[in-house]
């Protein structure tokens, strides 16, 4: 029998899907699982859809796979991958190819890329976003580690990945861990673009009393115009499932506690790290945890005042100005996740390619959307690593929204409506567009209790005040 063009270990729902994806693009699949059952499934169930090779156990598994030997691994991030890495290399020839394609660290794939690559073997840090449906029919692919190591896999992830215009969603990303970096940063999108959505079914559901069904509609709408999206479509088709067993909403149904994997929460930290405002995202991870408060908030709702929402009637305008208030803040939520890579390229020294990135995030993955082909225009256009705030289809389109969007965030507040997302994306642009800001109090402040100095407009060099002395300015350098 032909050696296997690949062998995927983890065979869950997404490595299992994968592992079909690539049988179904024509590759030989060596498969193996550390639990035998889900082995005996795959090709109970799916061994007809094209050439598999089961394993039952390392050696077996890793004979079945052609040299250099690519190794899709697909566990849950964390002391699994680890696990795993160990268990598998032993049995390697140099030369041969280990990939995570989970939801890692990055920081973790930089560290096993260097304990391989001293062992003789290569690794790949591979972030993949699509979901289930993607795995199996097409994901975006984001592959970051040794060069030569993604020429040897690019066939076949080029093949397996969706496909827009003929182009594949998969690209190499960069060295060590800039593959799970750019997954991460999408991850970090994808919270603030459906903490955006979230906020605007809350204001139609609370201050214009709106039922699921007729928000179902609105959303398919929505997807009509510039706010195309997958999030909008599944939004739509969410709040249009009815419980079976009730005939409610199902969406009315479901407890009002997100839960996280710490993808978005990784994004928030290394932000900070790298002083990158990304308001919009790390209000999305905070609203997430908010709701896991939900006893406390069910307390505070009967002790603590405030303002209540008032019911309004549902007007077209109305409605219009959330759908311009989301947009204005998606676009928000975007220029800064792209801000934050082209950031931490210059800190990792990565070569990232910030097009690229946008291109091949247009099929397959969560936040795939209609204006992904802006930001990849934008690029070709030779955008840098400017703020895509200033480019002009993005800057034009904040603009004519601007006055419904601060509609939205003053009705939010008038109406006690939490609207997290919105308001930072709405204080990001007004801070980012202001020439002066308060921080030269700050500054002064600072100068006063810590003797941090500060920087006059009116002539170079540094002072400091002696504040608790004899208040005399003095010049600390030039």
């Amino acid at each position: 029998m032909a050696l296997c063009d690949i062998g995927i270990t983890g065979l869950s729902t997404m490595g299992g899907n994968l592992a079909r994806n690539a049988a179904h693009k024509g590759f030989g699949v060596a498969v193996h699982n550390r639990s035998r059952f889900r082995t005996d499934d795959l090709i109970r169930d799916h061994g007809g859809e094209g050439r598999f090779v089961p394993a039952y156990d390392i050696p077996e598994f890793v004979a079945a796979i052609a040299r250099p030997r690519p190794i899709l691994i697909m566990v849950k991030a964390g002391k699994p991958v680890d696990d795993v890495i160990d268990e598998i290399a032993e049995h390697l020839d140099p030369g041969d190819i280990l990939i995570d394609g989970g939801n890692s660290l990055f920081g973790d794939t930089q560290r096993r890329g260097k304990a391989l690559e001293a062992r003789g073997l290569k690794f790949i840090g591979m972030g993949v976003s699509g979901g289930e449906e993607g795995a199996l029919e097409g994901p975006s692919m984001m592959p970051g580690g040794d060069p030569d190591a993604y020429a040897r896999v690019q066939p076949i992830f080029e093949k397996m990945a969706a496909q827009v215009d003929g182009v594949p969603c998969c690209t190499y990303i960069g060295t060590d861990g800039a593959g799970h970096y750019v997954k991460m940063v999408h991850n970090g999108i994808e919270y603030a673009d459906m903490q955006l959505i979230a906020e605007a079914y809350d204001l139609m559901r609370s201050v214009y009393g709106l039922d699921a069904a007729r928000m179902a509609d609105i959303f398919a709408g929505w997807k009509t115009g510039d706010l195309d999206s997958y999030l909008i479509e599944i939004t739509a088709a969410v709040l249009r499932k009815v419980d079976a067993s009730t005939g409610k909403p199902l969406v009315d149904l479901i407890l009002d506690e997100a839960e996280q994997k710490g993808t978005g929460r990784w994004t928030a930290q290394n932000a900070l790290e790298l002083g990158v405002p990304i308001t919009a995202i790390t209000e999305a991870v905070f609203a997430r945890v908010i709701s896991s408060f939900k006893d406390e908030r069910v307390a505070a709702s009967h002790e603590l005042g405030g303002a209540k929402p008032s019911t309004l009637a549902p007007e077209d305008a109305a409605l219009a100005s959330i759908r311009d208030a989301l947009y204005a803040s998606k676009i928000i939520a975007y220029a800064q996740g792209f801000e934050q890579m082209a950031k931490a390229a210059t800190q990792y020294n990565w070569a990232l390619d910030l097009g690229k990135i946008a291109t091949i995030w247009r099929g397959g993955c969560i936040i795939r959307a209609k204006f992904l082909d802006r930001i990849k225009e934008a690029y070709a256009d030779g955008w840098g690593e400017k703020n895509l705030l200033l480019a002009p289809y993005f800057r034009d389109g904040v603009a004519r929204c601007d006055d419904a969007w601060r509609r939205v965030v003053a009705l939010a507040v008038q109406n006690g409506i939490a609207v997290p997302a919105f308001a930072s994306s709405l204080a990001y642009y007004d801070g980012y567009r202001r020439e002066r800001t308060p921080a030269n109090l700050l500054q002064g402040l600072r100068d006063y209790f810590g003797a941090h100095t500060y920087k006059r407009i009116d002539k170079p060099g540094s002072y400091h005040v002696r504040w608790a002395q004899d208040g005399e300015e003095i010049k600390t350098s030039d």
